[in-house]
């Protein structure tokens, strides 16, 4: 008889939300806003109130537990945010595990939203079947996480995996290298070389370049060259299986899978550091989830 577990999915703008089985299927899903202002936030009633909702609605899955992913620096062994920045008010401290425990009468295990993504990628996408990986996700910022031996690093700190602040030629990698920075940079040079002040996306970017517009194309490569000196650093570092790459870049698989890994691997020091593969993530929004439920598994021994 299969079990089902609630998971949750935190994040600075939405609440993602759902209910899986062990397995990973996903039978129930839905998203609200995160409702948070510059004095306050709601985030704990919110997803007091979607937990509520969704045991009285779904009465005939019998519920195990409640697994979340979180924005913020999370003490896992705790269950509750050590630390989060000024995009979510009031939310460090917030002690999620023990009042979804007493509210609910069911266990509850929380994790970092990033690392999250990370276990639903070595669970069931792109990392699948292998014993070390690194996730990044690219997009405001670079986030990180870093699974070896099958295991979650969450370092002394629980800040293990914030690669986002690597010293890249004196600048944060994701200051260089990100979602934002692209868009910035072709805004900016379009502004500058074309007079052109419109409104200017991650995807209309990756449109004009397939369209052989110079601009992007050559912003393109300068965000995967700095990108690439991280992933290398990475591979020296902790020589993984598979190094995955996440966020909202994934939706330009074609184009960008071959670029990463080519740039990555003509400037290897020598083909000793070249077994390392490089790989797109696949389980999109639905990753956090999936490894929201995997690290409450985890925590329990309760993986097959």
């Amino acid at each position: 008889m299969l079990m089902y577990y609630i998971c949750i999915d935190i994040g600075g703008t939405s609440i993602k939300y759902g209910v899986l089985s062990e397995t990973g299927e996903q039978l129930v899903n839905g998203m609200i806003n995160t409702r948070v202002t510059s004095k306050e936030n709601y985030i704990l009633a919110d997803i007091k109130k979607v937990i509520k909702d969704i045991l009285e609605q779904y009465s005939m899955y019998k519920i195990e537990g409640i697994c979340v992913s979180s924005a913020g620096v999370v003490d896992t062994d705790k269950g509750e945010i050590a630390y989060a920045g000024p995009t979510i008010p009031k939310y460090t401290g917030t002690k999620i595990k023990e009042e979804l425990e007493k509210e609910f009468s069911l266990p509850c295990e929380v994790e970092n939203d990033v690392n999250c993504a990370g276990l639903g990628e070595y669970w069931k996408g792109a990392g699948k079947g292998s014993k070390s990986m690194v996730c990044l996700t690219i997009g405001t910022g670079i986030g990180g996480s870093i699974i070896l031996d099958g295991k979650l690093l969450n370092g002394v700190g629980y800040t293990a995996g914030e690669i986002g602040y690597m010293d890249v030629n004196g600048k944060y990698i994701q200051d260089i290298a990100s979602s934002k920075y692209l868009v910035q940079k072709v805004r900016e040079e379009k502004k500058e070389k074309e007079g052109i002040d419109g409104k200017i996306n991650g995807l209309s970017i990756f449109e004009l370049a397939k369209q052989g517009d110079k601009i992007c194309i050559d912003a393109i490569d300068e965000m995967i060259s700095n990108l690439s000196v991280g992933i290398r650093n990475i591979i020296y570092l902790l020589n993984p299986e598979i190094v995955v790459i996440g966020g909202g870049i994934t939706a330009q698989k074609e184009y960008l899978e071959e670029k990463i890994n080519k740039k990555v691997n003509d400037n290897m020091i020598s083909d000793t550091f070249r077994k390392t593969e490089i790989r797109l993530a696949k389980q999109g929004n639905q990753a956090g989830m999936l490894g929201a439920l995997y690290h409450f598994l985890s925590k329990r021994n309760k993986i097959k």
